[in-house]
């Protein structure tokens, strides 16, 4: 199969020729249809210390057709269309049977959406529905992360809420506040070359952070945010978060920050608030985002800026690493472009 392999850090991805991958016990192998590209993937090949393995294939926001069955599957057939959390587990355990595997103690891996094949773990997988598009499919996986975050944040229907960044994360955070009841929802980022789209995913309202960004924030949302949700993944983001919560509300991190990121807790203590981290999402999560898109909920896919295939991946990877203004680009492993 063709795939982009990620050879080490500082290394643009190259485009190699290799085995096709052949299905484990518990495992299926899809021919990929789509996949994203997330800002974790340019983390995690950038050399910050927990970069993925030297020759890899990644690639973890895919979806595809289920093109072989492992010993042990009976919940997948070959034809099917699917997306599948990217690890697995021994599928016995207290987490893997409440379809939470990242909690398993034997806990594995499965990305590679960047090839033309890849293995997925049945048990983490979803069957989508026909309706469904490979960019809609592709898209389930960033769009659980942020269900996940903004379910943690409990929130009262009516809430005041503050989304910090207006990356994929961020856009998929204020969507699902506003589908679950937030009353009104502020963005706030660095830039504004974000602002429609974050409108048109649900926004309110959007602000630059910056001077006057507190008192420009209030306006919009009508008081100080019961909920602020961290989605930029920046070093000072956690302790602005605590600055604009109101004192009692809610702040939950879902950027995933892997650097040391300092707070003042004595302002967090004064001000009573609940901090929460949210790490991926569950099985249940991944099922919800494809019913909601098959119930015709189609703002997600304005976050797509395009659809690209493997040879150009390599040199368009090193430019969003430079910073090039895109939102959510899928690579089709089959496409020419």
């Amino acid at each position: 199969m063709k795939a982009a392999v990620f050879k080490g850090a500082g290394i643009p991805l190259v485009v190699e020729i290799l085995p096709d991958p052949e299905p484990g016990e518990g495992q299926a192998v899809i021919k990929v249809q789509r996949c994203g590209i997330c800002g974790t993937d340019l983390h995690m090949t950038s050399g910050h210390g927990n970069d993925f393995p030297d020759n890899s294939v990644i690639g973890h926001e895919y979806c595809g057709e289920v093109v072989a069955i492992g010993k042990g599957v009976d919940t997948l057939k070959v034809g099917q269309f699917v997306t599948a959390m990217p690890v697995g587990g021994c599928g016995h355990c207290a987490p893997c049977l409440a379809g939470y595997p990242m909690a398993c103690a034997q806990m594995q891996g499965l990305v590679g959406g960047f090839g033309e094949y890849m293995r997925i773990a049945a048990q983490s997988s979803v069957i989508l529905p026909e309706t469904l598009s490979p960019a809609d499919g592709a898209l389930v996986e960033p769009l659980a992360v942020g269900l996940r975050g903004v379910r943690l944040a409990q929130m009262q229907p009516g809430a005041r809420v503050a989304v910090l960044g207006a990356g994929g994360i961020g856009l998929a955070a204020i969507y699902w506040a506003r589908l679950l009841g937030a009353g009104k929802v502020v963005a706030l980022s660095r830039s504004t070359r974000r602002a429609d789209l974050a409108m048109q995913m649900g926004a309110t309202g959007f602000e630059t952070l910056g001077e006057g960004e507190v008192e420009r924030m209030v306006a919009l949302l009508g008081g100080m945010p019961d909920i602020v949700l961290e989605c930029t993944g920046a070093v000072g983001m956690t302790q602005k978060s605590i600055e604009l919560v109101t004192p009692g509300g809610t702040v939950v991190s879902l950027g995933f920050c892997t650097a040391p990121d300092p707070i003042l807790p004595s302002l967090a203590t004064w001000k009573q608030v609940t901090m929460k981290f949210s790490f991926a999402y569950d099985l249940r999560e991944f099922q919800h985002c494809a019913d909601v898109m098959a119930a015709g909920h189609v703002e997600p896919r304005l976050m797509i800026s395009r659809t690209v295939g493997l040879d150009a991946l390599p040199d368009l990877f090193e430019a969003l690493r430079a910073g090039a203004n895109e939102t959510k680009i899928h690579v089709d492993p089959w496409g020419g472009q």
